[in-house]
C-alpha cells in the first residue's frame, strides 16, 4: 500500500510564469488543490523531497498549509520535457474512507514453463480503491504458465476494497513459443535426421 507523505506546503500570491520560474529558481514547485466542490488553491511545495514521491505511482500526500492539514492524491505532474524538472503539480483533495479511481501499475512475476515467453500485453489496472491504500502495483504470477496460457484482467486477484473498473476480458499475459526457436528446433532435428 502506498504510505502518506508529509510536505509544507505555502500559499502563492503570485501567478504567471515569471512567479512560477522564480519559485523553481529557489527550489519550490507550484502546485494546485482541487477537488470536493472547493475552490482551487494555489500552493508552492519543496521541490527535493517532491520529486522523491513522485517515484511512486498514485503517490498519496499530507499537505501542512500554514498549519492546516489536508490530504491530497498527486493527480498530474507537468515536467519539462528536456530538463526533467517539475514543472507544476495537481494535486486531488481525498478524504479518509473516500475511494478514488486510479491506474495502478501490473507487475509480472516468476517463470513461466521452460522455452516459454511471457508477453505483457496490459501495464496498469484501472481501480477504483479506498483514498489512503492505493497499491504500489498488483502482482501477477506466471510460475509454471504453459504454452497458449493466458491471463485476463478479470483472473487478477485484486488487494482487500479494490474493485476494477471496466471490462474483465482485457489481455494482460499471453504465454507463447518465440517463433525462432521452433525454426531452430526443426532444423536441428532434421540435421541429426540425415
Amino acid at each position: 500500500m502506498s504510505k502518506t507523505n508529509t510536505l509544507v506546503a505555502s500559499i502563492r500570491e503570485s501567478f504567471g510564469k515569471g512567479a512560477a520560474r522564480k519559485l523553481r529558481a529557489v527550489g519550490q514547485t507550484p502546485a494546485v488543490i482541487y477537488g470536493h466542490g472547493t475552490d482551487p488553491v494555489h500552493v508552492s511545495v519543496e521541490t527535493h523531497p517532491l520529486s522523491l514521491i513522485i517515484r511512486h505511482a498514485n503517490a498519496i500526500i499530507e499537505l501542512d498549509i500554514e498549519g492546516r492539514k489536508e490530504l491530497v492524491l498527486v493527480k498530474d505532474v507537468q515536467k519539462d520535457p528536456v530538463r526533467q524538472i517539475i514543472e507544476h503539480i495537481d494535486l486531488l483533495v481525498v478524504k479518509k474512507g473516500e475511494t478514488v479511481e486510479v491506474e495502478v501499475p501490473i507487475h509480472v512475476t516468476g517463470e513461466s514453463f521452460a522455452g516459454t515467453n511471457a508477453l505483457q500485453e496490459l501495464n496498469t489496472l484501472h481501480l477504483s480503491v479506498p483514498a489512503t491504500s492505493i497499491p504500489e502495483n498488483v502482482e501477477v504470477s506466471v510460475e509454471g504458465l504453459e504454452e497458449g496460457a493466458h491471463i485476463v484482467t478479470g483472473d487478477i486477484e485484486l488487494p482487500k476494497g479494490a474493485s476494477l473498473l471496466g471490462d474483465a476480458d482485457l489481455l494482460v499475459v499471453n504465454i507463447v513459443v518465440p517463433r525462432g526457436a521452433t525454426a531452430e528446433e526443426e532444423a536441428a532435428e532434421e540435421a541429426a535426421a540425415e
